[in-house]
């Protein structure tokens, strides 16, 4: 790949991380993987206001893991991607083999 190109893909590719290294955007990650659903289903089901539930569907959005359609007078979100929960749930898998390799390590030292 060509240094240029690869740098941007290296950019593009922290930016979609960055959409990530946020347990809230996790949630509603998560939460739109069960089906689409409006920002108020989605602040009642994570417990938070719906103006910061939208402002995270903002960030997930700009990177194309959210898809919006209006509904009426509402705007229904779906994932954009249905992979994006795939990759979540191998980055779980990768998180549970450390934690369990931590805990091996206390046992060993208790």
């Amino acid at each position: 790949m060509k240094p240029g190109l690869e740098a941007e893909v290296n950019i593009l590719h922290a930016s979609v991380c960055a959409a990530l290294a946020d347990p809230k955007r996790i949630m509603i990650l998560y939460e739109l993987a069960d089906g689409p659903r409006n920002v108020t289903q989605l602040s009642e089901a994570i417990a938070m206001p719906q103006s910061t539930a939208s402002r995270h569907l903002k960030v997930l959005r700009e990177q194309g893991m959210v898809v919006a359609t209006r509904q009426g007078m509402n705007v229904e979100y779906a994932l954009g991607d249905r992979r994006v929960i795939e990759a979540l749930d191998l980055l779980r898998g990768v998180l549970r083999t450390h934690l369990s390799r931590r805990a091996d390590l206390a046992e060993a030292i208790a």
